[in-house]
């Protein structure tokens, strides 16, 4: 579930808001932010009798100081797994703009809804702000429902798309003022959130899309399937071309230099983005690493082991693996750790799900695996980390790291059948 913040000042600003509360709040998981693209948003035709700046005629209600405005929606006894549960919980500004602000930027809100002008909404956010990476999405709609203002967080925060929905759902004006949304040219960030994919530089993300904005060709590589239709600003650089754009990629995230100036010379673009475990070595191109979630940590412990303990052998597990924890999409291990607070901890704290399964459940995945009599007596299978981790990576999944034990602590890796997507 998403968390909204909405803050309105006047009567006619809290109408407005309990429209944009009460659609978000109706919106089911299968709308949500990620699932209509820009384009499918911007197809919607216009109202009738709306004029092409998006101006209405409508009453203007009394003009009234609200001395208090609402709180937290109400989610009732609906469980989470309910499909009727809404997909937004909305938070409204009642009183003590810098204190409600501090908290939605605390609390990590998805994102921030100001019906009002955007002189206020930006001195309100600004002793706030930390990083394009963390920081929420923010929104500026006037109180006539006119325009909808995607002010901060457009591509990652997903400002962008959210006043989009918005504007959608109030037949308002959406304002974008992103440059490769302008341009109608491809958003690495946006791509990038969309397909889960952890960003290595933003330095680097900035250069590319400054070169896509130039209209300067931009290489791809990506070590798992591609899927939908790539922008033309892209180049892909095909897995079974080996040595090219000055790194040779071969086996599993293995590579080396090719000879000097090389890439260059062969028509390599000078802007890369690498969509890979680990990243290739290289001399003079400008390199995106896009790293892929597309790994499964399979692990068992004693019981009481520390978060501690059980981070420096997981860490130790993974460095034999050659994967790093941004790999990582979730951990998976019996029924019977599902209480276990170190591994609850060590969990929350890299903001892994944690998945279990009964012993009859992991007894059902085939393979060959690192039996032990005692893990059998124990639990009732002879293995826990290698099946759990195969069982979480699906089909097409593979174990790249079989059972590494240290002080109390099993570990295996799994990699999934992955792949990205590009609109359409």
């Amino acid at each position: 579930m998403k968390r909204i913040g909405i803050a309105a000042f006047t009567a006619r600003g809290r109408e407005l808001a309990d429209r944009i509360a009460d659609g978000l709040r109706q919106k089911a998981e299968k709308t949500d932010l990620g699932e209509k693209t820009v384009d499918e948003l911007r197809q919607k035709p216009e109202a009738e009798g709306q004029t092409v700046t998006g101006l209405r005629q409508k009453a203007e209600p009394e003009e009234q100081a609200v001395d208090r405005l609402w709180k937290k929606t109400d989610l009732g006894s609906c469980p989470a797994d309910d499909p009727r549960r809404p997909a937004y919980e909305i938070w409204m500004y009642e009183s003590g703009l810098k204190d409600w602000c501090r908290a939605q930027f605390e609390s990590h809100s998805d994102g921030i809804i100001f019906v009002g002008a955007a002189g206020i909404a930006v001195r309100s956010i600004a002793p706030f702000l930390k990083s394009k990476t963390t920081d929420p999405a923010v929104l500026v709609i006037d109180e006539a429902g006119q325009y909808v203002i995607s002010l901060l967080s457009g591509h990652i925060g997903g400002a962008n798309r959210l006043a989009l929905m918005v504007a959608e759902m109030i037949n308002a004006v959406p304002v974008i003022t992103t440059a490769t949304d302008v341009n109608g040219k491809f958003a690495v960030d946006v791509f990038a959130k969309d397909n889960h994919l952890k960003i290595g530089s933003m330095k680097a993300a900035k250069e590319i899309s400054a070169a896509i904005l130039r209209g300067e060709p931009v290489g791809l590589y990506c070590e798992g399937k591609i899927k939908g239709t790539v922008p033309p600003e892209l180049r892909i650089i095909q897995e079974n071309n080996r040595k090219k754009c000055g790194a040779e990629f071969k086996g599993r995230d293995e590579t080396e230099l090719a000879e000097s100036g090389s890439g260059i010379e062969k028509g390599c673009p000078r802007y890369l983005i690498c969509i890979c475990g680990r990243l290739p070595k290289v001399f003079d191109q400008v390199i995106l690493h896009l790293i892929p979630k597309s790994h499964v940590l399979g692990i068992g412990c004693r019981r009481g082991k520390t978060e501690g303990e059980i981070e420096a052998e997981v860490s130790h597990a993974l460095a034999q693996a050659e994967v790093s924890m941004d790999q990582i999409f979730a951990a998976a291990t019996i029924d019977l750790k599902k209480e276990e607070q170190g591994l609850l901890a060590f969990c929350e704290r890299h903001g892994l799900k944690l998945e279990t399964y009964t012993a009859e459940e992991l007894l059902e995945v085939p393979g060959d695996f690192s039996s032990s009599e005692f893990v059998r007596k124990t639990t009732g299978v002879d293995n826990v980390c290698e099946r759990a981790a195969l069982r979480m990576a699906g089909a097409g999944g593979r174990l790249i790291q079989k059972k590494y034990a240290g002080n109390g602590v099993t570990a295996a890796v799994a990699v999934r059948d992955w792949s990205v997507h590009f609109e359409k």
